[in-house]
């Protein structure tokens, strides 16, 4: 009797053991896997879209590519970025450099990122690797000029087009900058040629125009945020004071929360081309990307706050 009890609880105890590992293993499998190629760096709103990925817990962050301008400076500042808040396991690969268009305000708090750890190759060749290992299964994250992408495509646009989507920080559709008529946005004016690849690449498109991103991050959300004194809103508030400005507009983060709770955005079909004077035209034809013309600050700002300050503060206890 007494064997065959504690058979029963050896049993039982392996299939607690196993049901947890399934769990886990099924909780790991549910997670996305994610690049985010960005030109952090130059404005803010980079550096509060990579700091809101690292608090989203459905994301598996694959790596993080830099692009435009001096893009090792720009990988050094991630390293930084990332080592300060214990996720130096994240590799940063150093994409295709470009003459500068404007200036790197972050510069630097990026020359004290540690360049060694940056990894070796290119950020192309690194985003390729990654889709021939998950093929379907990569959300790519561009908040930048997307000159990686377009490189990626010309090396090998049937692999890039194994990716599962691409989520976008790009383009003004019926709103530009001031609200008024469209203009041609930083991100696709940037490189005009490697939006256009993209845009034409086959590869699922969510895209965030200038319509739903002017979001301005007002002082009393600021001030909550950096009173929060965790070691990633240091980072952050060190940044932002390198940047050197008052008012962040938050666009890129759009791009981040999307891929994490589409309903930040919702999404109307249309079929967008890039001209060769970067504006992105609505038309008529098959839709070949899901745009979100409008977002809701009331609803993006708590979930920004909620995930930035989801980090214990220094001095007190995990939540």
């Amino acid at each position: 009797m007494k064997t065959r009890f504690l058979s029963a609880i050896l049993l039982l105890s392996i299939s607690l053991v196993h049901s947890a590992w399934a769990q886990a293993v099924s909780h790991s499998e549910q997670k996305q896997l994610v690049i985010i190629d960005t030109d952090i760096g130059d404005d803010i709103d980079d550096a509060f879209a990579v700091s809101l990925a690292l608090q989203i817990p459905e994301f598996k962050l694959l790596g993080i590519t830099t692009a435009f301008g001096d893009t090792k400076l720009r990988a050094q500042l991630a390293v930084r970025l990332l080592a300060a808040v214990g996720r130096g396991d994240i590799p940063v690969v150093a994409g295709v450099e470009t003459p500068p268009r404007t200036k790197f305000t972050q510069a630097q708090y990026a020359e004290g990122g540690d360049a060694k750890q940056v990894q070796q190759g290119s950020a192309p060749d690194f985003i390729l690797a990654e889709i021939r290992k998950h093929p379907g299964q990569i959300t790519l994250i561009a908040i930048g000029p997307q000159t990686n992408l377009g490189a990626a495509i010309e090396k090998d646009p049937a692999t890039f087009r194994k990716l599962k989507r691409i989520v976008m920080m790009g383009g003004s559709v019926y709103k530009g900058y001031a609200g008024g008529a469209p203009d041609p946005e930083w991100n696709i004016l940037c490189d005009i040629p490697a939006a256009q690849k993209v845009f034409t690449s086959g590869v699922p498109l969510y895209v965030m125009p200038l319509d739903a991103t002017i979001l301005k991050l007002n002082d009393e959300r600021r001030k909550a945020l950096f009173d929060y004194t965790s070691p990633l809103t240091r980072q952050i508030e060190e940044l932002y004071k390198e940047w050197g400005q008052p008012t962040p507009t938050l666009f890129d983060p759009m791009a981040v929360g999307y891929a994490a709770r589409p309903d930040l955005c919702p999404t109307t079909a249309l079929y967008i081309t890039v001209d060769d004077k970067g504006f992105t035209r609505p038309g008529p034809g098959t839709p070949n990307a899901q745009v979100c013309l409008k977002s809701d600050p009331a609803t993006f700002f708590p979930f920004l706050s909620q995930r930035l300050m989801s980090v214990a503060p220094t001095g007190a206890p995990a939540r």
